[in-house]
């Protein structure tokens, strides 16, 4: 029914994907070697006395919004033929990118956080067709753009130290895309079953063309053809599975963006593109552990995908489950909801509250009375008890996941205790 728009973009990453099989050959011929660094010149990156410099300088380019759209319109005004790469609408990628300023200024004193991010970032952005030379078109109308947002008080070493904040971060992309060039940039997926649960959620079942590597509790981003170049994030609804068969639960949260299109205008049959599998959501070999699962609308679906990989791996076990009495490796689950219709997943959930021994189920609603009592979800697992032997899973609405992440940490919960994936928060995704 829908067929991708822009031939000229198909022609772009078709040349891109060519570029890369040939890199990749000289690769493995042993024909593509960088020269060797020399270590004993190189020195690290002080990234905590740039950001002590960017900081105190910082209210002249934020907010962030002028900054960015300068930016833009420098980059496109310089160089037309960028303005392919990027989607119709600037509106989520300018939400984005001001994020991940933010996220620089404030963990530049953490180098080896930011490696690890952003050479993430670099290989998932591989799906757009970004190559390293974008990067220094990037860098010189960032310049630009600061230069003009901030005005007569900005200084070159202020500039230098974004310069450099910025190139730090690029080397990790460019070095993230290129251990990948052995995968596909994107993968390709055709619908195989699209049912709205809600008028404003669908749940999708896409199978790929190729095997899509991911871990139960991940993520990826999903494009429609519908609107081409945006892409959003949306979290696998289930464990790996054979036949390559995967599981989205989108809820729309606006008008003309992706999450309208994927709800309300995919059918059977479209082909939607997807990008490489994302987030630390994930298990970990201990299966004795304590585990807390709290999960708020559509977070449910990573949820339901650690479930099914922790059934995989302990069997049945049927039988109901008491309160008072939890299996060593039992699994407390806080699910939320407006109200109980909210459940929009609730035969799968009963089902497997019945079946397994070590599941146990608090259903928690906004309006009404349910069987975990009323309240947000962070403050009904806050009254719930001492968790501080517990692994954490936290998914759901940003304000959610934030207000419970805030609850544990406080109760004693350590960091490396409580998992969970950033999702950007757009009106319109």
């Amino acid at each position: 029914m829908h067929a991708y728009t822009g031939t000229v973009g198909n022609e772009y990453h078709a040349l891109l994907a060519r570029h890369d099989a040939m890199r990749l050959r000289r690769r493995m011929l042993g024909q593509d070697r960088a020269p060797e660094p020399d270590l004993a010149a190189a020195e690290p990156y002080d990234g905590a006395a740039d950001q002590r410099l960017i900081v105190r300088h910082l209210s002249l380019v934020t907010p962030f919004a002028e900054l960015i759209g300068r930016l833009y319109d420098e980059m496109f005004a310089r160089w037309p033929s960028l303005r392919r790469l990027f989607p119709a609408s600037m509106e989520f990628q300018r939400a984005h990118l001001a994020r991940a300023f933010r996220y620089l200024t404030e963990n530049l004193h953490r180098p080896d956080e930011l490696t690890a991010f952003f050479t993430r970032l670099g290989r998932d952005h591989r799906k757009l067709g970004v190559r390293p030379v974008h990067f220094e078109t990037f860098e010189a109308a960032l310049c630009v753009a600061l230069r003009d947002t901030a005005g007569p008080d900005w200084s070159e070493a202020v500039e230098q130290a974004w310069v450099r904040m910025l190139r730090f971060a690029v080397a990790a992309m460019v070095d993230g895309a290129e251990a990948t060039l052995a995968e596909p940039a994107y993968w390709r997926g055709t619908v195989v079953s699209h049912e709205r649960r809600r008028p404003d959620l669908a749940v999708l079942r896409v199978r790929s063309g190729e095997p899509y590597p991911y871990r139960a509790g991940q993520y990826a981003a999903v494009e429609s053809p519908l609107l081409p170049q945006a892409w959003r994030q949306y979290s696998l609804a289930g464990a790996p599975r054979a036949e390559r068969e995967l599981e989205f639960h989108v809820r729309q949260t606006g008008a003309g963006g992706v999450s309208e299109a994927l709800v309300a205008h995919t059918r059977v049959g479209d082909t939607l593109r997807l990008g490489p599998a994302q987030g630390t959501m994930t298990l970990d070999d201990d299966r004795s552990r304590e585990l807390l699962m709290v999960a708020g609308g559509t977070g449910w679906a990573p949820v339901k995908a650690l479930l099914e990989e922790l059934a995989a791996r302990r069997g049945g076990g049927t039988g109901p489950v008491l309160p008072a009495v939890r299996e060593r490796g039992g699994v407390q689950l806080f699910l939320g909801a407006r109200s109980r219709d909210e459940l929009y997943d609730a035969r799968v959930l009963s089902r497997w509250a019945d079946r397994y021994r070590w599941l146990h189920v608090v259903p928690v609603f906004d309006e009404g009375a349910g069987a975990g009592g009323r309240g947000p979800v962070a403050e009904a697992v806050a009254r719930r008890g001492d968790w501080s032997g517990h692994l954490a899973f936290v998914s759901g609405p940003p304000a959610m996941v934030g207000a419970t992440v805030a609850r544990l940490t406080a109760a004693g919960l350590s960091p490396e205790q409580v998992r969970y994936d950033p999702v950007l928060d757009s009106p319109a995704a």
